[in-house]
């Protein structure tokens, strides 16, 4: 089956159920509607900071779209999330416990955009201005203590190579000059000499370097809306919520349904082949159609109709369908219709019919070994060789012959009559009777 087909299958099952399915997505719309309302608001203020290196400039980390120079900004953004930062924040507050910060670095930035959620506009703002501060104060005071703590490291260097030179003059003055020690003591003093000027160098860097661990470069204002709870969300999401619970409820409650609605649910929920389809406009040799499949799938010359339900045929009549010899249709009027038939074709009213009692009319034709050959299905008209929509003409009950005798002659397929006891009178040959004035010799009438 195609996917066109199989989409036209699926439009038509929501189209059944469009009642249920506009239900689920009213309900869910309006579901999100009463939890927008009941959300209470939230604001969000963002303080953008620019972050500088600090220290002595050392290339330690590669350089790309999120790193600068000695910056690691992932770093710097997990650094100002940390709890050191949030307790430094909450003190400068004076609150227990501040609300939660989420922090981001813009794509091929140095910059940290420091955002708090609060439910007032103005608590919000003043946090995430808190935070900030915060992250810079701590910066700097943990760049301060690395930097204190290099300057000691170099001067305690220093003094040790101070201390060696001092040693070295000394051996100097006790060596002879063109000696070999004299030689190699006066190279070690040149060493020394260069090692203890590079720790100058230093020293005086680390000295007069200017700790900037950053500036703010947008303080936080409080906002003039909520950013929560938002209308297209809350909405958008109950009517999806309610399309997706209004479609599996649709699917769910065809399936459970057993009633027939089109003809591929007759094909689909009995299993019978639909030998013709009047339910819609009939086209040009629709009747011819149907009489032909009807001929070719009985395997009798009795062909009984049954319709269903059994009140179908107090509908309109539809265009009459051709059929003809060898074919006989019964109608079921005659109790010996049943047994009499060699196939069975039902009248699916869609609709009106449904599965179970399709099914129960094949079990009941089966038992008395009446195959049914397939459906018809139509809606509020049944075709005209249908005998139930007409009264039926019953035959004369005989005829006289010239030997006295009565010959009753009955149609097969007509329904029987209960014949008294009948006496023949002396009339023309072919002369007909009606069956109350007949009356056998000795026979009460």
């Amino acid at each position: 089956m195609s996917s066109g087909t199989d989409l036209h299958e699926h439009l038509a099952l929501l189209r059944r159920r469009w009642l249920l399915l506009v239900g689920c997505v009213v309900f869910g719309g309006t579901a999100g509607l009463a939890l927008m309302r009941l959300t209470p608001p939230s604001y969000t203020a963002t303080t953008q900071v620019l972050v500088t290196p600090v220290g002595v400039p050392e290339q330690t980390n590669q350089v790309t779209g999120r790193q600068r120079e000695s910056l690691n900004l992932d770093t710097e953004a997990q650094v100002a999330r940390s709890a050191v930062v949030a307790a430094r924040a909450a003190r400068a507050l004076r609150v227990e416990e501040p609300e939660p910060v989420e922090v981001s670095v813009p794509p091929n930035s140095a910059v940290l955009s420091i955002t708090v959620t609060a439910s007032d506009a103005a608590l919000a703002a003043t946090q995430s201005r808190a935070y900030a501060q915060a992250y810079l104060d701590n910066r700097r005071e943990s760049a301060l203590a690395a930097l204190t703590k290099q300057q000691r490291a170099v001067l305690a260097k220093l003094k040790q190579v101070n201390t060696a030179i001092n040693t070295v003059i000394k051996q100097l003055g006790t060596l002879a000059r063109g000696s070999a020690e004299h030689a190699i003591a006066s190279q070690r003093q040149g060493v020394l000499n260069r090692q203890a000027a590079g720790l100058a160098v230093k020293y005086d860097q680390l000295r007069t370097v200017t700790l900037t661990p950053g500036t703010v470069i947008s303080q936080a204002q409080p906002p003039e809306t909520p950013s929560a709870p938002s209308l297209p969300l809350y909405l958008g999401t109950g009517i999806m919520a309610g399309l997706l619970a209004g479609s599996a409820a649709a699917y769910t409650r065809d399936r459970l349904d057993r009633r027939l609605r089109t003809a591929a649910d007759v094909e689909r929920l009995t299993g019978l082949p639909v030998l013709g389809d009047l339910s819609g406009p009939r086209g040009p040799g629709t009747g011819h159609d149907l009489a032909c499949a009807a001929v070719a799938a009985c395997p009798g010359k009795r062909l009984l109709v049954q319709t269903l339900p059994a009140g179908l045929h107090e509908a309109a009549q539809a265009d009459p369908v051709p059929v003809s010899v060898p074919l006989t249709v019964l109608d079921g009027s005659d109790v010996r219709d049943l047994s009499r038939a060699d196939a069975a074709l039902l009248l699916v009213g869609l609709g009106r019919a449904g599965a179970d009692e399709v099914a129960a009319a094949v079990l009941r034709l089966g038992r008395h070994d009446v195959p049914v050959i397939g459906a018809v299905t139509v809606t509020d008209a049944l075709p005209s060789f249908v005998p139930l929509l007409e009264p039926r003409t019953h035959t004369p009950l005989g005829k006289l012959v010239a030997t006295g005798e009565l010959e009753v002659s009955a149609p097969a397929e007509t329904t029987p009559l209960q014949t008294g006891h009948l006496q023949a009178s002396p009339l023309q040959t072919g002369s007909h009777l009606p069956a109350s004035h007949l009356r056998r010799p000795g026979q009460p009438t």
